[in-house]
């Protein structure tokens, strides 16, 4: 995005890249598409004139052909979302868009494409085997894991399905975790960072008051308004049957998928933890789990 310190080379590149950007989306939009005759052999311009598109944006003319020849003009979020609906932009196109005309860019959509990546994403976590892996939504709600997961985490389906308030309210996880009472301000902080994304969603609000509701000890972590960024956490899992597992857990993001998070623990070198995983995902192992322990 443009700041007051950039730089007049970076300026340039960035209005030369919008008026590319712009006359090549421009080129690709039939009239028909645009509610417009296409005008026969007669038209000559592929895609829409600029002045349709000005007209159909609601903008001035000039003001449509300055910001796509890059002059250094004032923009808004309202006009560029108004270019961007008749310019037929994606998600994506629609925030580089924002980026070129040196705007803070819209919170990242769902690309409509990806919606069926689910598939691929359940066959990523059970790649991942024998080690945990799962994912969330945005508001932290479980939306699948793998069997690892359910043998070293404790994670099945009676429990509560958001992993904020199993994290405070799950007793296997609890007792299993060795340093619960370290790691339960990070998550709390880390928590608060994706609501901070949202400031306005509603589903947010109901997790924190369900959260709130179910345990003091969020309550009271909540209130001290701390915030992390998500990335890495280093957990040690006391498990009943292999002893204590040294793993480290990354949240990862889709692009195309902003509303998912993948969680991958990770086998640290301590404690043997890579073959107690490999152990207990094993027929042996899965024989020694006790329900509801393996889920």
């Amino acid at each position: 995005m443009a700041t007051a310190v950039e730089s007049t080379d970076a300026k340039g590149h960035r209005l030369a890249e919008l008026r590319e950007f712009l006359m090549s989306r421009r080129a690709r939009v039939r009239p028909a598409e645009a509610g417009l005759p296409d005008g026969g052999a007669r038209r000559r311009t592929p895609g829409l004139r600029r002045e349709e598109v000005a007209v159909l944006a609601g903008v001035g003319v000039s003001w449509y052909q300055w910001l796509e020849q890059g002059r250094d003009i004032t923009v808004s979020p309202q006009v560029l979302d108004s270019v961007a609906r008749v310019l037929r932009l994606s998600g994506a196109e629609r925030r580089h868009l924002y980026v070129l005309a040196g705007l803070n860019p819209p919170a990242p959509e769902v690309d409509p494409e990806a919606r069926d990546m689910c598939a691929g994403l359940r066959r990523l976590i059970d790649a991942w085997m024998p080690f945990p892996a799962h994912i969330m939504d945005a508001y932290w709600n479980t939306i699948m894991y793998n069997e690892s997961a359910a043998v070293v985490l404790g994670m099945r389906p009676e429990i509560s399905q958001n992993c904020l308030v199993s994290f405070f309210t799950d007793p296997i996880y609890r007792s299993r975790s060795t340093d619960w009472r370290r790691l339960a301000p990070q998550v709390v902080a880390q928590f608060r960072a994706a609501c901070s994304e949202c400031p306005d969603d509603e589903g947010f609000r109901a997790v924190v008051e369900e959260a709130k509701a179910a345990s003091e000890e969020f309550a009271e972590l909540w209130e001290r308004q701390d915030i992390s960024p998500g990335g890495q956490i280093r957990k040690e899992i006391e498990h009943p049957l292999v002893g204590v597992l040294h793993v480290e857990s990354t949240q990862l993001r889709v692009p195309a998928r902003p509303d998912l998070t993948i969680i991958m623990h990770t086998p640290l070198p301590q404690g043997d933890t890579a073959a107690k995983l490999e152990w207990l995902v094993s027929p042996e192992g899965r024989r020694g789990a006790m329900y509801p322990v393996a889920g």
